[in-house]
């Protein structure tokens, strides 16, 4: 089109840089998936399958993306931060959240059959996305606490009302009904008299979510094969939260000037606290 009388439309294509110096927080949601769950017969209050292949997609974003150094995945959501110094594809806005939303999408419906063998896909997926920039560190640290915190509180509430409709025998308005105005304490006090279940040990999977965290390995060789989680606790959080996962060993070589040896990495999926300052102690370089 370039030299030709039509070459001014191009001048309609506004630049979108988004502001250096920010960290860029993309979350993605999974569009009219109650839809999606209930045409595929997910399991309820939570489904396993289906929320490991959420964290495959996610790791999949991680892996074509060097600088996303954290992912944090609950239900059909999933946050993906930024290194702070990125400069992927110039920062620009558009670019950036249409490519991780379309791979995210494509990974979803690829690795579909290998979590559903038994459940051919009805219709295509799909996914919306955003991008907020934070200025600091708090902000960061305090989003990710919001994500985990909004998990409990959808968790604990979705499984007292299954517990209500599939062990209660309520109808779905019933268990609305019955759980309308409660606190956190009477649910738990609900599920425990009623169903015998103690929310503190249903799978930190559920209560916590996923957390994606781009480790830096010293001496680790390159593999390709699948590892296990260490047995050490590297999520340094009073939970174990530590789950297999593929891993592959990534470098970044130093320049010849600075003489900096290879960094190693590989991504971890853990089930955790990230409220608390131990995670984010043990891991200063993901703020950096």
């Amino acid at each position: 089109m370039a030299g030709t009388k039509f070459a001014y439309v191009k001048n309609f294509e506004l630049p979108d840089p988004l502001l250096p110096g920010t960290y860029i927080l993309l979350r993605l949601d999974g569009h009219g998936f109650h839809r999606l769950s209930q045409d595929h017969d997910f399991v309820k209050p939570n489904d396993e399958r289906a929320l490991q292949l959420m964290d495959h997609a996610a790791r999949d974003i991680m892996h074509e993306f060097k600088d996303v150094v954290l992912a944090f995945g609950e239900s059909d959501e999933y946050s993906f931060l930024f290194r702070k110094s990125t400069t992927l594809y110039n920062r620009r806005e558009a670019k950036i959240l249409t490519t991780v939303t379309s791979l995210f999408t494509s990974s979803y419906v690829l690795n579909w059959p290998r979590y559903f063998p038994n459940s051919s896909l009805k219709y295509c997926p799909s996914f919306d996305g955003r991008i907020v920039l934070y200025p600091s560190e708090k902000e960061v640290r305090d989003y990710f606490a919001w994500r985990q915190a909004d998990t409990h509180i959808n968790n604990l509430y979705n499984t007292t009302f299954w517990a209500l409709v599939q062990q209660g025998g309520q109808t779905t308005t019933e268990a609305h009904a019955t759980l309308r105005g409660t606190v956190s304490k009477e649910k738990h006090e609900l599920l425990f008299s009623r169903f015998g279940v103690n929310y503190n040990t249903i799978p930190e999977r559920y209560r916590k979510g996923s957390v994606l965290v781009r480790e830096e390995v010293a001496g680790h060789e390159p593999s390709g094969t699948a590892e296990s989680a260490p047995a050490e606790d590297k999520c340094a959080t009073s939970g174990s939260g530590a789950e297999a996962s593929e891993v592959r060993v990534e470098h970044t070589q130093g320049t010849k000037k600075s003489k900096k040896p290879k960094v190693q990495t590989h991504i971890q999926l853990y089930h955790c606290d990230v409220i608390e300052q131990a995670f984010w102690g043990a891991r200063p370089y993901l703020l950096e």
